[in-house]
């Protein structure tokens, strides 16, 4: 197996291990750190982040204010609103990141390859043609081509003015 240096992760491990065990919570306590954060919209008692490590550029997360395990943990009004939000996702993400399709769904539990476990979530990802490479796949290393805060300055304008 390869290595690669990353050393900017280490603020990530950091974090996801805070005083409360979930980073999640903690940029639920922040909206005066939204920009900082990456969130891009809260309502109904949710907020949609960009991933700070993601998988292909514009990678959201739709996230519970309320610490909730999985998705038995929410109730139905929670899961109503949650689906909206998966809508709002994807049309946010066709339209400001011009893609050609998307992936979507939650991992639970480390062996699902959930990152930050015990705090549901669910991923939104756009994708496009070729988007991987042989980097991928002979490299195992992902290359994103446009910055966080390119994501974000892309895709703030469509969730602003909130419409449901």
């Amino acid at each position: 197996m390869k290595h690669l240096a990353a050393p900017w992760r280490s603020t990530y491990v950091t974090d996801s291990k805070s005083e409360d065990g979930c980073v999640l919570c903690r940029i639920g306590r922040e909206p005066e750190k939204d920009r900082e954060n990456f969130v891009l919209h809260r309502s109904g008692g949710f907020f949609i982040v960009l991933n700070r490590y993601p998988y292909i550029n514009g990678h959201l997360m739709i996230v519970p204010l309320r610490h909730a395990e999985d998705l038995a943990g929410l109730d139905n009004s929670e899961l109503d609103t949650l689906i909206r939000l998966v809508v709002k996702c994807e049309k946010a993400l066709a339209e400001g990141m011009n893609c050609m399709g998307m992936n979507g769904g939650w991992n639970l539990g480390g062996c699902a390859g959930a990152g930050i476990e015990g705090h549901i979530h669910i991923h939104m990802l756009p994708r496009w043609s070729g988007d991987t490479n042989f980097m991928t796949t002979t490299g195992e290393t992902r290359v994103i081509s446009a910055s966080l805060e390119n994501s974000y300055s892309r895709l703030l304008p469509l969730f602003i003015p909130e419409v449901d």
